[in-house]
């Protein structure tokens, strides 16, 4: 999340530091303060940023770096008209008050000119000490220490805000409040973007990119879903209310005027003209445990069962095979993503059996990241990111990556085809131990 959010907003990460991928502290080199604001109103993964005023492997290596730190950045905030405090946060470790103080007052070299005040403060100040990872071996020193200018915090707030708990109109599997923002942010959204979701559900997803400022949109095969009819998924409730919909959901966050629209559709027929291009695809597609992968059926199918009965949403439906979703949601991405467009999605993975090769390619769409969420000791799903750096062209019509080379994909023959099979049978065993 934080390098796509740099990779928006400008900044990298700094070369001063080795990063450890486990340590609760990063180093980042960003131009402006403006940019560090912009990154910290988006993320629900970092907590706070800081101006680094200095930092050490031990409090004498931050004392002689907080004194070779250049003069006239401190002075603006030292002033004598200012007021500040000085804040101690350690990590994996709880220090006495008497303790924290001796730390505090070590620190009267720095040319504070300013009252002390510690409920408003103009200025805050932080020591940051990392005792590590492991809360059964906290060693007596700190491995690192910082001291910063506290800047802004991030969007923490917005997990509780919008959680689902809370929310209008839910499914079965709607997504996570946190999730959902920050699969936002690794399709970089952003405002007047347009933003779609070719398995809209309930729309969880398009309220994350609707909040940073994107139009937003979606499909899904499921009728009821789409219009809010039928059996609710919130407990005590039978059926779902008149107004439980997508377009209620965004009403009850004041985000209604990014709302497009939401449309019946099967992922796996193509519906938009040529040239009907979105800045994002940020998807959760079903894996067939619970929420039923389907398509429709053959046309002679459908008329048969439009001889049978008077509604005309009733359709045959077909079963779609995990591996087919994933090749027709990349290729739908390199055909109507704008260059540079991102897709985020999540892939169901058996941990035992997992290698980078399961993961679908696409020649139009460059890999930016995997992430793994654990789901259990053996099952997990990877979030997906890729961004489209080609254009698309018939010859990418039906191409996937085998060995490191793209070739014409052959349907169930796939050799990804029996791998999420299997998969999908496996996470809906442990689903059903799990609920004995």
């Amino acid at each position: 999340e934080i390098t796509s959010l740099l990779s928006l907003y400008g900044g990298q990460f700094s070369g001063e530091q080795e990063i450890r991928v486990n340590s609760p502290f990063w180093i980042l080199s960003i131009p402006s303060e403006e940019m560090a604001r912009g990154l910290m109103k988006r993320t629900v993964c970092a907590k706070s940023i800081f101006e680094l005023w200095g930092h050490g492997r031990s409090a004498e290596e931050l004392y002689a770096s907080l004194k070779n730190y250049p003069m006239d950045k401190m002075l603006p905030y030292l002033q004598s008209d200012s007021t500040y405090k000085v804040h101690i946060h350690t990590f994996n470790k709880t220090l006495t008050q008497a303790q924290k103080i001796k730390k505090i007052d070590a620190l009267e070299f720095l040319p504070f000119k300013g009252k002390v005040n510690l409920n408003n403060p103009e200025h805050i100040f932080w020591i940051l000490e990392d005792y590590g990872m492991d809360p059964n071996n906290v060693p007596e020193d700190p491995f690192h220490l910082y001291f910063g200018r506290w800047v802004p915090d991030g969007q923490r707030e917005l997990i509780e805000s919008y959680s689902v708990k809370k929310r209008h109109f839910i499914g079965n599997t709607s997504m996570d409040a946190c999730l959902s923002f920050i699969m936002a942010n690794h399709g970089r959204v952003k405002p007047n973007d347009v933003v779609y979701d070719p398995f809209v559900g309930t729309g969880g997803l398009l309220i994350s990119s609707a909040h940073f400022g994107a139009y937003v949109c979606g499909t899904d095969i499921d009728y009821n879903t789409i219009h809010g009819l039928g059996k609710a998924s919130r407990k005590n409730q039978k059926w779902r209310g008149p107004d439980e919909n997508i377009r209620a959901n965004l009403r009850q966050y004041g985000l209604e005027k990014y709302y497009l629209d939401a449309l019946v559709s099967d992922s796996s027929r193509p519906i938009w003209r040529k040239g009907m291009l979105f800045d994002a695809i940020i998807t959760d597609p079903p894996y067939g445990i619970r929420e039923a992968t389907r398509r429709t059926g053959s046309q002679k199918e459908t008329v048969k069962s439009a001889e049978r009965s008077t509604e005309n949403h009733i359709f045959v439906s077909s079963n779609y095979h995990l591996s087919d979703i994933f090749f027709d949601l990349l290729k739908f991405a390199a055909e109507y993503l704008v260059m540079g467009g991102r897709l985020v999605y999540w892939l169901p993975i058996y941990r035992p059996e997992y290698t980078e090769e399961i993961i679908p390619r696409h020649p139009c769409l460059k890999l930016i990241s995997n992430c793994e969420q654990m789901l259990s000791s053996h099952t997990s799903r990877r979030l997906i990111t890729m961004e489209k750096v080609k254009e698309f062209k018939d010859q990418d019509q039906n191409s996937y990556l085998l060995d490191g080379q793209y070739m014409p994909y052959r349907g169930h023959n796939s050799f990804r085809e029996k791998y999420f099979s299997g998969v999908t049978k496996r996470i809906a065993k442990e689903e059903k131990d799990n609920q004995k």
